[in-house]
């Protein structure tokens, strides 16, 4: 079904978001929409999917003019999108999220649901557990939820924002693979990434957005990252190269820990790691083998079944998570917008979270607004973040929410970060921005436990990589070992 957005205008409080951007996309094709973080990709992509209504413009669908009302008039014409912050219900397990607003699902039939499921999600090779409540899971276990609840729907036109930022390389090829057969049958299939040459790969043609426009559409063989790049952020982008680390003492010891987990006894069995000052330590692994709550029990989010952790010295096992945050225990979570932001507030009261409480942004139990304003629009300005103080999080750009974060979590001094997924959902010019704040974290002697499902991103900054399978790390590798082939075998639970 071919799509045609023409002269489409959006703007919210405080915030312009498309100022004429025009896309169109062919059956049979899949087109990557690329730009940087608050270009506007996302919001044409929810006026397509009638989340939105544009102020101006026009929506056209299979050569028909359309004016959506609501979300359910663009799926009842076909339209699927998978979000990057997921629309799922937590509480609910994976076949209730799925069979919820299908026809006829007003009863539910919980078991044959879940054996229809099951065999469906194998057969597109997105293998998931039915039974299993949606807050168990991780966040690359997710995703695959809302991919097959969009191809449950049978949706003509699948609208994926940033689909494989939480998978590994092998899955992302796999859901690429999936995505070109249902383009082959087709469907129009729209991505939304930030991983230039992924995109150059799998897509036939990209379009590139900036400032609320579209300004460019290339074909995707014919096409250099760098070049799109630099269509992206108008200008060129130099990766930030990390120099030799010099490791110091150890910072943060993990000593035979073990975590349990939501849906099985132990999600982290007999962990031992060691994190020195002024060292990166990756952990590389597929989504759901122990990560998550490794990373939720070192920052004291979840309890530990045995073991210990300490941070210089001082045992902070069985510490709360204020006493963490005092003793120098940074966390930058997978999921910003509801675990490390809070998207009703705005963003001068989410960058005083951790410091609420200290002066000078209060006296005696009372907040000091003022002071709080001043500080967040130095901190905004020093970031080169365009918003104002006042504005509520939740109408920001992926990457404007996690620089903001990471503003927060690096401002406080921290002696050990806990870095998880930290470049997820953002533009090149983001990435390479995080990138860098936790490379100079680094060279100021700060110890950083990095989590990331993108191996790039593990390749570019660790020192040492730590593979974590079932729960267990299978090996630890230094930096002049590594070899993409041998820790993609590790990471899927081989031996190399």
């Amino acid at each position: 079904m071919d799509v045609y957005l023409a002269e489409i205008r959006k703007a919210f409080p405080e915030i312009t978001a498309l100022d004429g951007a025009t896309f169109e996309a062919q059956p049979g094709e899949v087109h990557a929409l690329l730009g940087e973080n608050g270009a506007g990709k996302t919001t044409l992509m929810n006026i397509l999917a009638g989340l939105y209504q544009p102020d101006t413009g026009e929506i056209w669908l299979g050569g028909q003019r359309r004016d959506w009302r609501s979300p359910a008039q663009a799926i009842t014409a076909g339209i699927g999108m998978v979000h990057q912050h997921f629309k799922l219900v937590p509480p609910m397990t994976v076949c209730e999220n799925l069979l919820l607003g299908l026809p006829g699902s007003l009863w539910l039939d919980r078991r044959g649901g879940a054996t229809r499921i099951r065999a469906f999600a194998r057969a597109h090779d997105l293998a998931v557990d039915p039974t299993a409540p949606v807050w168990q899971l991780s966040m690359g276990e997710r995703q695959r939820v809302e991919l097959l609840r969009l191809l449950l729907r049978d949706a003509q036109v699948l609208i994926l924002d940033e689909p494989t930022s939480v998978l590994t390389p092998q899955e992302s090829q796999t859901l690429f693979a999936t995505l070109r057969s249902l383009a082959r049958g087709g469907r129009t299939v729209i991505f939304i990434s930030h991983k230039l040459e992924e995109v150059l790969r799998a897509a036939d043609r990209v379009t590139v957005m900036r400032g609320g426009r579209a300004i460019a559409t290339l074909q995707a063989g014919e096409t250099k990252a760098e070049d799109v790049a630099a269509l992206m952020v108008g200008r060129s982008i130099v990766p930030p190269l990390p120099a030799a680390s010099a490791r110091g003492a150890a910072v943060l010891v993990i000593d035979r820990l073990s975590v349990p987990g939501d849906r099985r006894p132990l999600a982290v069995s007999d962990v031992t790691l060691v994190v020195h000052a002024g060292e990166i330590l990756g952990i590389a692994g597929v989504a759901g083998n122990g990560q998550r709550e490794l990373a939720e029990a070192v920052a004291g989010l979840r309890p530990i079944a045995c073991g210990d952790v300490a941070l210089a010295g001082k045992a902070i096992g069985h510490a709360s998570v204020r006493d963490r945050i005092a003793a120098g225990v940074a966390l930058i979570p997978e999921d910003r917008l509801h675990t490390g932001l809070v998207g009703d507030m705005t963003a001068a009261d989410n960058l005083i979270l951790k410091s609420y409480r200290t002066y000078p942004f209060s006296r005696c139990g009372v907040l000091n607004h003022p002071m709080i304003r001043r500080r967040a629009r130095d901190a905004l300005n020093r970031l080169a973040l365009p918003i104002p103080p006042q504005a509520p999080v939740r109408l920001l750009s992926g990457g404007t929410m996690q620089r903001l974060l990471l503003a927060r979590e690096l401002g406080e001094d921290p002696k050990v970060i806990v870095a998880m997924s930290p470049t997820r959902g953002l533009d090149v010019g983001a990435a390479a921005g995080v990138h860098q704040a936790l490379l100079d974290a680094r060279s100021r002697g700060v110890a950083t436990l990095l989590i990331s499902e993108d191996l790039d991103e593990l390749l570019i900054l660790a020192d040492r990589l730590a593979v974590m399978h079932d729960g267990r790390i299978s090996t630890v590798l230094e930096r002049r070992v590594f070899d993409r082939p041998r820790i993609g075998l590790l990471m899927a639970g081989g031996t190399a």
